[in-house]
């Protein structure tokens, strides 16, 4: 048998991961969630010093915000998964005559994200371990500090619950061809890929089932009987949320224009500063490469005052918002975008069905099937709102960034990992948690279909009988 150390690095940490698989399935259910409290209280004793990490080595968003993403990966996600059956028989039906039984994927390997690195690893372990699955954390070049100590803090409080030695691994920095090598491999069970789109994209193209996530371009509508106060304090909480890096954060309000003056005021007294044209033009570029289509890293998560800065435009420096009036939607538009800072685009347009043909647009450039956001007390609009967009998360009178995280100002499963169905290319439209992360047995016992086998089968040989006839044989309920 070779020696572990002539093995490529990639295969030395596939073959400790399947070894700590081994020994996850036999763990039983209480066992496992004395890991995952141990996990939980770690991760949530250490969150302030994580997210200081994080916010030091990135040079990202905001320390303090980073604790609040630390909250929900930890105590609001304990909460969630911490009464789940993951172990065994999850549940029984014995009219139906079904048995499930719950069972570890295996291996799993997980894309962190520069924005959300100490917050995302917190949440993929709690899950992972709450699954009995192992994983390999893959993060950024330059958040390995952050990212390779949360990994330990976890790991650590995993192992003194006696949970398998390798359960959680970091890859440290690899190549492209090795982290290549790890994704193709035969015993990777899954990738759940929380990340740029390159990373989403390479871990589809692997051939190994993926868990993704899509790009958020999400437009906020405040229609005329929101609260228009309450309306803008909510986007300003969510857009200013660790300097807007969030993918879920809003990237534009559209407005009325019978409503469009106090949503301004209401901007200018949280010392949001409107761009002239000028400065759009000065901005777009400093925020967004055209020719590759992408936010610029230089911007995300970068305090206001920082970014105007860049732009070479002058700004109060109690700023924090830039707002950029634009007319339209698409290439020719940068602003129109995604970018991950405290930058909205803004719409004024003449009455509800020019608002939702805008949000359209917005959602259909860069975030289908992501997030949506309207405020309104007019429930027939928001229906007809939600059912004409292409989002898994329609937040309604909430801030975007910490009502599609979950747990916060709904019921939505708190999650790190946001997919986004078939509109983002991914298999759900789901807050990703640990169910997600289980693959279901069912024992089928038998229970006779009563109409069917009293029913003479020859009468499916018969070409006289179609459909319609069938149904007057079955009976009206058929």
């Amino acid at each position: 048998m070779m020696q572990e150390e002539t093995l490529s690095r990639a295969e030395q940490i596939m073959q400790r991961a399947v070894r700590a698989a081994a020994v996850f399935t036999q763990l039983d259910q209480k066992q496992t969630d004395r890991i995952v409290r141990a996990v939980y209280k770690a991760g949530f004793d250490q969150r302030i010093r994580l997210a200081k990490m994080a916010a030091e080595e990135t040079e990202i968003g905001k320390w303090k915000d980073k604790v609040i993403k630390n909250v929900i990966a930890t105590q609001l996600v304990y909460e969630d998964i911490k009464d789940l059956k993951t172990v065994g028989i999850i549940s029984e039906d014995h009219v139906r005559g079904i048995v499930e039984i719950a069972q570890p994927l295996g291996p799993l390997f997980a894309i962190v994200p520069v924005t959300n690195p100490t917050s995302t690893v917190l949440f993929k372990c709690l899950i992972a371990m709450k699954t009995r699955n192992p994983i390999i954390i893959h993060s950024p070049g330059f958040v390995q500090n952050c990212v390779q100590e949360t990994a330990r803090v976890c790991y650590e409080a995993a192992l003194s619950e006696d949970a398998p030695e390798d359960c959680i691994q970091c890859t440290g920095r690899m190549s492209r061809e090795q982290t290549q090598e790890l994704m193709r491999h035969k015993n990777l069970a899954l990738i759940i890929a929380t990340g740029g789109g390159a990373f989403v994209k390479a871990a589809y193209l692997s051939g190994t089932p993926t868990i993704g996530v899509g790009s958020g371009n999400v437009p906020a509508f405040i229609e005329p009987t929101a609260d228009i106060p309450f309306a803008v304090e909510q986007v300003f909480l969510s857009k200013t949320f660790d300097n807007g890096t969030v993918c879920a954060s809003e990237q534009a309000v559209v407005v009325e224009r019978s409503i469009a003056g106090q949503v301004i005021e209401q901007f200018k007294h949280r010392k949001a500063y409107f761009l002239s044209q000028e400065e759009v033009g000065l901005l777009g570029p400093i925020a967004f490469d055209q020719e590759n289509g992408v936010m610029r890293v230089t911007v995300i998560g970068r305090p206001a005052t920082a970014i105007a800065y860049k732009a070479g435009i002058s700004v109060p420096p109690d700023t924090t918002l830039l707002i950029a009036p634009i007319s339209g939607v698409g290439d020719v538009y940068p602003l129109s975008s995604e970018i991950l800072a405290p930058i909205l685009a803004f719409y004024v347009v003449d009455g509800f069905d020019d608002a939702v043909k805008l949000c359209l647009d917005l959602n259909y450039h860069g975030g289908l099937g992501h997030t949506v956001s309207i405020f309104s007390n007019d429930e027939s609009k928001i229906k007809q709102f939600a059912t004409l967009m292409n989002a898994g998360r329609i937040i309604v009178n909430t801030p975007s960034s910490q009502g599609a995280l979950g747990g916060i100002y709904n019921t939505l499963h708190p999650s790190f990992t946001l997919s986004c169905g078939s509109g983002g290319k991914n298999t759900t439209t789901d807050n990703i948690t640990a169910m997600h992360l289980v693959n279901i047995q069912r024992i089928a016992r038998r229970r006779m279909n009563e109409r069917f086998t009293h029913l003479d089968q020859n009468i499916y040989l018969d070409e006289t009988i179609d459909a319609e006839l069938l149904q007057k044989i079955y009976g009206r309920n058929y």
